[in-house]
This record gives structure tokens, C-alpha cells and sequence, in this order.
């Protein structure tokens, strides 16, 4: 199914990617894309691809500080990609290269913290996580769970989606938290 849907999908988005990236390109002549090593299934690392959204001198490698509301590393392009979540469409490589899915729990980068703590840190159920191919969408997401996480309790309820998404896999429940995530795509709370 992840073939099916993002090999079409990819030729299908093809010219937007491009004027994308040439706006991000054109905006301050810096990487178009962004890429951050984060945890897949099996805890094993693997490069994830965004299009670049930030100064890229002020980028976050190691995912230590999430973005805020009114990040001042974000570029004008970026704010708009972020909005939109076209910010996550190259991820459709991703799928393709087989380090993730289309539906799954969202990878995380190594250094991710919620109130100063390491996200396995919050809760030892947080490596139960990684026993599937990370997401390009998740129960969690669909559910509202998506931005920053600045406390423990956003962590937990995030891990309870995935943990759940687990349990109850089905190739429906992909196909119905897919339809689900067009609805949350141009949620005001999209930063």
C-alpha cells in the first residue's frame, strides 16, 4: 500500500514540490531540504527529508529545541510550508526508500525532550514505539496531537495514540486515519 499510494502521489505532487523548493531556494540561497537523523523501527537511525522551513544557520540537527508558535528561525516560506504541512511531503521518499510508512507513529529525532527530560526518558513504554515503520501520519496526529511537545502529559498522550495504533493495527485503520489527516492538515494550530 505505501508504494501504491506514494509513487503516484510523488509524480502526481511533482510540480508543486518543485516550486517549493524553488521558493525555499530563491527565499536565502540555502539547502532546499532539511535533514535530521531520527528513529525508525527497530531503533534503528535513518536520514529524514522536510523541506528546510528555518534559517539554515539556526536549524536543529539534533532536534533539541522544537519549534514554537512564533519561532524566530523560520523563514517566510517556511511559516506557510509548516502551516500547510508541505514541510513533510518529501517524507514520501522516505516511504519509497522504506525507512517509513505512509501510517505510523511519527519519528522523533534523537535529542527530542519534553520539559527538559528525554522523550524514554517521560515513560519507559516510549521504545514500544519503534516496533513499527515510523509514519508520515499516526493516530496521534489525527487525534490533534501534533506541533510541539512541551510537556510530559503531550508525550504520553502521543505514545498512548502510537501504543494503541499498534495494538489494533489493521490495513483499514491506515486507510481511515489517511482520510483523517486531510481534514487535520489546515488545523490553526499547524506551526
Amino acid at each position: 500500500m505505501d508504494l501504491a499510494i506514494s509513487i503516484p502521489l510523488l509524480l502526481l505532487l511533482s510540480p508543486l514540490l518543485f516550486v517549493v523548493a524553488l521558493a525555499i531556494k530563491l527565499e536565502d540561497g540555502g539547502p532546499v531540504l532539511f535533514v535530521q537523523r531520527r528513529v525508525g523501527q527497530h531503533n534503528r537511525m535513518f536520514e529524514m527529508f522536510k523541506f528546510r522551513s528555518m534559517d539554515p544557520f539556526r536549524c536543529d540537527p539534533d532536534g533539541e529545541l522544537s519549534t514554537s508558535r512564533d519561532d524566530d528561525r523560520v523563514t517566510k516560506v517556511g511559516r506557510f510550508i509548516r502551516r500547510t504541512s508541505i514541510d513533510e511531503l518529501p517524507q514520501l521518499i522516505n516511504v519509497i526508500r522504506s525507512e517509513m510508512s505512509l501510517v505510523g507513529p511519527r519519528p522523533h529525532a534523537l535529542g527530542s525532550q519534553a520539559a527538559d527530560k528525554l522523550f524514554w526518558e517521560v515513560d519507559g513504554a516510549y521504545w514500544q514505539r519503534h516496533s513499527l515503520k515510523p509514519g508520515l501520519t499516526g493516530l496521534a496526529q489525527v487525534r490533534g496531537h501534533r506541533g510541539a511537545v512541551e510537556t510530559e502529559a503531550d508525550l504520553i498522550a502521543r505514545l498512548e495514540a502510537d501504543l494503541e495504533y499498534i495494538r489494533s493495527w489493521s490495513v483499514m485503520k491506515d486507510l481511515r486515519i489517511l482520510l483523517s489527516t486531510v481534514r487535520v492538515l489546515l488545523r490553526a494550530d499547524a506551526y
